[in-house]
């Protein structure tokens, strides 16, 4: 079969896609940690609801003091971290399990024949809700952006002995409590816990978002180091946080930025029910792209069976485009506001991947050629000076300008000149 790199126009297409699809990583970076910490602040009004004027500076200057520890690293992070969300989980399973045991029939809904039903009675519902469905299972895509970061096994561990069964219990019993109290679906996870035990909640899922937040901010700080290394970003300031883990940077300019989105987000949206209307199509929208690029990497890279391709690939697809069309009832509602913002983000790594190329192709044509510098060398050397220089040149086969200057100001020659070229594959 033709590879990918045979074709460079559909490379070119692939390319695009895919850093558009780093670019609504951002709008979700963006949307997530408001929508977090937002919802579990949130618990102050189910405490009092006099204290909604405070939900909304409160969440800002939490996420300001996260974003400010990030240049510590996440290593160092992590040991805080590792127990809140430990503790965290187990809480809300616990919860979850209290309130299975009030009302044990809603483990029946375990069974996929009741939501096959419910979709074959009402498909148009359905549809509609499915919108909503997809809040359950966003977060998915940080997992992979934070592979990078931990490893694989660390997140595999985490996922099927903690995180999963902790909030299938979880949901279970928030199901369970709105059968016993229908009114309860204001706020059911909230609700789910005795008055004694809302203040302590509160904090600890605000803790618990926090965390949240952290995995896109980190995801963030890679995929940005990646578009750069692609070319498709100036070579921004990448601090290595860790002695072992090359995966674990930071970037000021992404923390800050991100920041400053944060509370625009926050400003504007207010709650986090209305940036839920804003959350939802960044994700599946990133879900679909994710799909669709797979197919491209396992048919031509794994070289897999293109029927197998096609099969795995395609059940996916299916699953993504149908939450990808029912959010998108969200648009106007605040679903425009990742989409532009990934929009402008594309706008302007389209314009720096542009302006390099005219900027390489200027240097090239006025470049000096390796071939006859050299032949100027050996008729009229230089003084030669003791050690090795290393001078970077982006074009091979001509002279890179720091040498030139170097020789023109100060006269004279390493003895040694090493002429450095990376290429990102």
């Amino acid at each position: 079969s033709q590879s990918v790199k045979d074709r460079p126009q559909l490379r070119k297409v692939l390319l695009i896609v895919g850093i558009f699809g780093t670019c609504l990583f951002y709008g979700d970076g963006v949307i997530t940690p408001a929508i977090s910490v937002l919802s579990a602040v949130e618990g102050l009004e189910v405490i009092s609801p006099g204290l909604s004027k405070y939900v909304v500076p409160l969440t800002l200057v939490i996420l300001f003091c996260l974003f400010a520890v990030q240049k510590h690293g996440t290593s160092g992070i992590g040991k805080l971290f590792g127990p809140i969300t430990v503790v965290w989980f187990i809480t809300i399973a616990l919860l979850g399990v209290y309130h299975i045991a009030t009302e044990p029939m809603i483990l029946w809904a375990i069974s996929p024949h009741h939501a096959i039903r419910f979709m074959w009675n009402d498909p148009g519902t359905t549809f509609i809700i499915l919108g909503a469905v997809v809040l359950c299972v966003t977060g998915g895509e940080a997992l992979y952006a934070d592979m990078g970061h931990f490893g694989k096994q660390p997140i595999r561990i985490a996922w099927f002995s903690v995180v999963m069964p902790a909030l299938t219990l979880n949901y279970f019993g928030q199901g369970a409590l709105l059968l016993n109290n229908p009114d309860a679906v204001k706020n059911p996870f909230y609700n789910m816990a005795p008055d004694w035990m809302l203040l302590p909640l509160v904090i600890l899922a605000t803790a618990a978002t926090v965390i949240a937040s952290q995995a896109l901010i980190s995801g963030a700080f890679s995929v940005t180091k990646q578009v750069i290394q692609l070319g498709f970003l100036p070579r921004l300031q990448v601090l290595h946080t860790s002695v072992r883990d090359t995966g674990q940077i930071y970037i000021p300019f992404v923390n800050w930025g991100l920041f400053v989105a944060i509370v625009l987000a926050v400003a504007l949206f207010k709650s986090s029910s209305n940036l839920a209307a804003a959350y939802g199509i960044a994700v599946c929208t990133d879900m679909l792209i994710t799909t669709v690029l797979t197919f491209f990497v396992i048919r031509y890279s794994w070289k897999l069976p293109l029927a197998l391709c096609i099969g795995a690939t395609g059940f996916f697809f299916l699953v993504d485009l149908a939450f990808w069309a029912s959010n998108m009832f969200k648009l106007f509602d605040g679903g425009w506001f990742p989409l532009a913002m990934g929009g402008v983000i594309l706008l302007v790594m389209l314009t720096w991947r542009k302006g390099r190329q005219m900027l390489m192709s200027s240097l090239k044509s006025t470049g000096i050629p390796l071939d006859a510098f050299l032949e100027s060398l050996f008729l009229h050397p230089p003084h030669r000076v003791e050690g090795t220089s290393v001078f970077m040149v982006a074009n091979t086969g001509s002279v890179p300008n720091a040498l030139l200057h170097n020789l023109l100001h100060n006269k004279v020659l390493h003895q040694r000149v090493i002429f450095l070229n990376v290429e990102i594959l």
